[in-house]
């Protein structure tokens, strides 16, 4: 059996995306023929957690663990709340951040370089050798983010010339929240230096869109591969559907993530129509910033909101299967097109239909057109918008809203690994 070795900073009991593509990857390479070592941090500062989610971890895979120094240990030290926000992500308007955030967020992008798991590259690397050595690993996989690392899989590439493959589950410094790291010109330059020197010492890139795929193209002639994120087979009980016209959104609502046309024809909405005032609501799963709230009761709809905060990914899962309408929102930019949020997959088989909200020319458009699970819009398109919900809703009261997919099997996480083994070979 095939031996390699990945490198991965989230798993269980980590909650949240980030867990979920590695978690599965592991769950089915065995069945291939590869036997997967998953070396991961001992004591990690993990922004959600999931218990759940350990079950899942397969039988088949050794897991091997090492301690790692984080400095959100010392940032707590000013402010607990906003060290955890940033480092789930959370960054607030520039406007509104206090001191201590933008001290906390400049200490972070210019003395943690890549990131804040830096200081764990250094001793995975001395461990890492003799473990390699000692147990005939062929392959080294590095997933990012966090991409620091990718810099323990460039130091054992060039420790032993081993056959090493990186996967971006995001882009490195074209990512949405680089711009609010406040980079020094150095930093910059030395994000920019350490992601060219990967891509280009690395054998093999693995992206998970179209357009980052493109954008490494820019910098490397090694090979890259797309394979997308995914969806599992997994045994849910089904709720009753909700008797409110709910329009879910399952996952972070970021700052930059606040759609206000959407909330601007949501308002008009239930302003012209009293059967859809009684009848919708507004059901938040997740994280969401105080901006995002602030513009929701800016437009009148605070009282439509019902906001359960972080679930289980099986609770998760329970809501998107329950919920009327399922609501898939990217930030309006041009560094957003590569990004296809992990939960389009689960929204595919939830038998539930997809309002999307992104930049022209994203990627996930053409997987929701394609797959005909709903209806992407740009943030142009703000009376289609509403348009195209009141006839959801207008399905809705005559129990007529269904969907009717198409090829929806390639994105399966068991097909999706048989792709990645043929990328090993």
């Amino acid at each position: 059996m095939q031996k390699i070795l990945i490198i991965t900073y989230y798993w269980p009991p980590a909650g949240g995306p980030g867990v979920q593509r590695w978690l599965k990857f592991v769950k089915y390479l065995p069945t291939f023929g590869v036997q997967p070592h998953v070396y991961i941090p001992e004591n990690p500062t993990y922004p959600l957690l999931d218990a759940n989610l350990k079950q899942e971890v397969s039988e088949n895979a050794i897991i091997i663990k090492q301690k790692i120094k984080e400095p959100y240990g010392l940032a707590s030290v000013f402010s607990r709340k906003k060290a955890k926000k940033i480092s789930s992500g959370i960054i607030s308007d520039t406007k509104k951040q206090s001191f201590i955030e933008k001290m906390l967020l400049w200490v972070r992008g210019n003395f943690f370089i890549p990131d804040a798991r830096v200081l764990w590259v250094k001793p995975s690397v001395k461990f890492l050798k003799k473990y390699i050595q000692e147990n005939q690993i062929t392959i080294v996989i590095t997933t990012g983010p966090p991409h620091s690392l990718h810099l323990i899989g460039l130091s054992l590439k060039n420790e032993f010339n081993i056959n090493w493959i990186t996967d971006f589950r995001d882009p490195w410094t074209t990512i949405g929240y680089h711009n609010k790291l406040k980079l020094s010109t150095k930093a910059q330059k030395k994000h920019k230096k350490l992601e060219r020197k990967v891509v280009t010492t690395c054998d093999t890139i693995i992206v998970t869109s179209p357009t980052t795929k493109t954008e490494f193209e820019q910098l490397t002639t090694k090979p890259i591969f797309v394979i997308t994120n995914g969806y599992d087979v997994e045994k849910i009980i089904q709720k009753p559907m909700d008797e409110k016209f709910t329009l879910a959104h399952i996952g972070s609502l970021l700052s930059e993530r606040n759609p206000l046309i959407l909330w601007q024809s949501l308002s008009e909405l239930v302003t012209e129509s009293s059967v859809f005032a009684e009848k919708f609501q507004l059901k938040l799963i997740g994280a969401v910033s105080t901006d995002v709230l602030a513009s929701i009761s800016q437009f009148g709809l605070q009282n439509y909101v019902n906001q359960l905060g972080y679930v289980s990914h099986t609770e998760a899962l329970q809501e998107q299967r329950c919920s009327q309408v399922l609501l898939l929102i990217e930030i309006n930019s041009k560094k957003t097109q590569c990004i296809i949020p992990g939960k389009v997959f689960e929204y595919l088989i939830s038998n539930r239909p997809i309002v999307a909200l992104g930049p022209k020319n994203a990627d996930f458009a053409t997987i929701i057109q394609q797959t005909n699970t709903g209806k992407f819009f740009t943030y142009e398109e703000k009376q289609a918008l509403k348009a195209h919900i009141f006839a959801l809703f207008n399905l809705y009261l005559k129990n007529e809203l269904k969907v009717f997919p198409v090829g929806l099997q390639q994105y399966s996480r068991k097909n999706l690994t048989e792709q990645l083994v043929t990328v090993l070979k």
